[in-house]
């Protein structure tokens, strides 16, 4: 499929190589541009939401990097309806694309952090980064699962239809609830046994739908 080459690729910092790896990295290689993928990768966020999110990133750096996605037609700003009006930045249907490749890179990495830390995990980062990252695409084929997380306190979601990660429906009853530590959710993903992080994280659900995630999420331990 041929695609736009944006501005930035033709005119900007380039590798000038004839080689896709290249071409991406034409595109989100520039330090801090991925972790703002995976941030706008969780949903829409303000520009407070990002920099928040994005500790250590200077104001007007993060204002250049977005300038960069947007022309790039990676990301867009969407301004909300009433009554919240306000401006939030978001994936294009092309920044979508990135997805799978950051729950790669997020693979790729679980083996070179540190033990996790109660009270230093990020929920939403084990929920998105660490769980979504482990999911399966052709080992959940056909399969429907509704994950409810309350880690330190925050409630995120997952959803699997038809073999898919989709935008859940908090409205649903959850098929599975992780209830406890993002410290100990997060040594669950690395392949830590649920038995020994009791009561720290405790799953609620019924047997057929603890099966359902292991076969989705095949990365996890025994978690019947």
């Amino acid at each position: 499929m041929v695609r736009h080459v944006p501005e930035k690729t033709k005119h900007g910092k380039t590798y000038d190589q004839y080689c896709t790896i290249a071409a991406a990295l034409d595109l989100v290689g520039d330090r801090w541009t991925l972790l703002i993928l995976r941030e706008l990768s969780f949903g829409e966020q303000r520009f407070t939401d990002l920099k928040a999110g994005l500790p250590g990133i200077a104001s007007n750096l993060l204002t250049e990097r977005l300038r960069g996605l947007e022309d790039s037609g990676l990301v867009e700003q969407h301004v909300l309806p009433a009554p919240a009006a306000r401006s939030v930045y978001r994936l294009t249907r092309e920044g979508v694309r990135i997805r799978p490749v950051l729950r790669a890179v997020a693979q790729f990495g679980l083996p070179y952090l540190e033990e996790p830390v109660d009270g230093q995990v990020r929920p939403r980062m084990v929920v998105f980064g660490g769980a979504g990252a482990m999911f399966d695409p052709v080992a959940a084929a056909g399969a429907d699962l509704r994950l409810r997380f309350v880690l330190d306190g925050e409630e995120h979601w997952l959803e699997v239809r038809g073999g898919k990660l989709v935008r859940a429906d908090t409205s649903a009853e959850p098929d599975l609830t992780f209830t406890g530590s993002a410290a100990a959710m997060f040594e669950l993903v690395r392949g830590g046994d649920l038995g020994s992080l009791a009561p720290r994280l405790v799953v609620e659900g019924a047997a057929a739908a603890r099966r359902t995630f292991e076969r989705c999420f095949p990365g996890f331990r025994d978690v019947r």
